[in-house]
């Protein structure tokens, strides 16, 4: 993966690793399989992922409830700062947009080249 696969220049997280987080922020605790299962990824990949965030404080893991094999993953306040970041940014590239549209109007496709240069600007920093 190079360096486009990472999420935002804010975050410098992988995407896999930034999916696992936004998984566990908006749904709660999961397996590792779990996120397998919602993702649709290999359990190597994912498997990487959660380490990686494990490792880095985003995650914790707890023994299963029901079945002491697997662990419940959980995010920490830490992991759920990237998502949040991430969801504000799409807000605020949402309302960029909108600004200077009338309801009910369309815009043309010569009034939308500046709104998707704006966006494109906001979210590489160029």
């Amino acid at each position: 993966m190079g360096d486009q696969d990472r999420v935002s220049p804010f975050d410098g997280l992988w995407l896999g690793e930034a999916a696992i987080l936004g998984h566990l922020d908006r749904s709660g605790p999961q397996t590792t399989a779990d996120l397998v299962q919602r993702r649709g990824v290999s359990h190597r990949s994912t498997a990487n992922s959660v380490t990686v965030v494990l490792g880095g404080g985003l995650v914790r893991a707890e023994p299963h409830p029901t079945d002491g094999r697997k662990l419940l993953l959980h995010v920490t306040e830490d992991g759920r700062a990237p998502p949040a970041r991430t969801r504000s940014a799409h807000r605020f590239a949402q309302r960029r947009c909108r600004r200077g549209t009338q309801p009910g109007r369309a815009a043309s496709p010569a009034r939308l080249r500046p709104l998707l240069a704006r966006l494109a600007a906001h979210f590489t920093g160029r």
